[in-house]
């Protein structure tokens, strides 16, 4: 599955998430309700739910119309606006807790696809996934249809808020030795080092 394609047809997304990307406008911000209202997410706001296809409808035209680094700017945003868990401490952690958030923020079938009871996830969105590969590196592999820049602002958010006090920058880049969602692939992987 290539990006901007819901995986399921019946997948919510709320609206915490969706003002993430009116956020991520910066100055264009009724540009971004616009947008969200030209593909019916309309009357935005928290705790509602919206079709995950409009919301990512609204990215593809944001994406043809100004490119990648809007995208990666509303990436950016998710953590100020989602919900995410409390308990982060490390830059692991927040790569690994952003494959949670995701699911806490998204529902199918009426029912949210994270519960904090138990700890269990449900299908039909994909998943983010971290994997520690040396003492401050990683793989951040994302399988799941929203815009590569977008994840890719997700995960550098995240790991400059939680990175240790003696590390000045996070290096985040996409791995072109492995396939894309860029180039239709199902998943992107990034090598990541703090």
């Amino acid at each position: 599955m290539s990006q901007f394609k819901a995986f399921a047809p019946n997948v919510e997304v709320n609206g915490e998430t969706a003002l993430a990307l009116v956020e991520g406008m910066g100055l264009f911000k009724d540009r971004g309700y616009r947008i969200l209202h030209d593909h019916g997410i309309r009357d935005l706001k928290q705790g509602h739910w919206y079709p995950l296809q409009s919301y990512l409808d609204a990215f593809q035209t944001i994406y043809e119309s100004t490119g990648d680094f809007t995208l990666f700017n509303i990436g950016k945003k998710i953590p100020d606006n989602a919900r995410f868990p409390n308990s982060i401490h490390s830059v692991e952690e927040a790569l690994h807790s952003i494959n949670i958030a995701y699911h806490m923020n998204h529902r199918i079938n009426g029912n949210v696809m994270y519960d904090p009871v138990t700890g269990n996830l449900l299908d039909g969105i994909g998943f983010y996934k971290f994997e520690k590969t040396g003492e401050r590196e990683g793989l951040f592999i994302c399988e799941n249809p929203y815009p590569s820049d977008f994840d890719r602002g997700i995960a550098e958010s995240m790991a400059n808020r939680y990175k240790p006090k003696d590390c000045e920058y996070i290096i985040l880049k996409l791995d072109l030795t492995k396939p894309t969602r860029k180039k239709g692939a199902e998943s992107c992987t990034y090598t990541i080092r703090w």
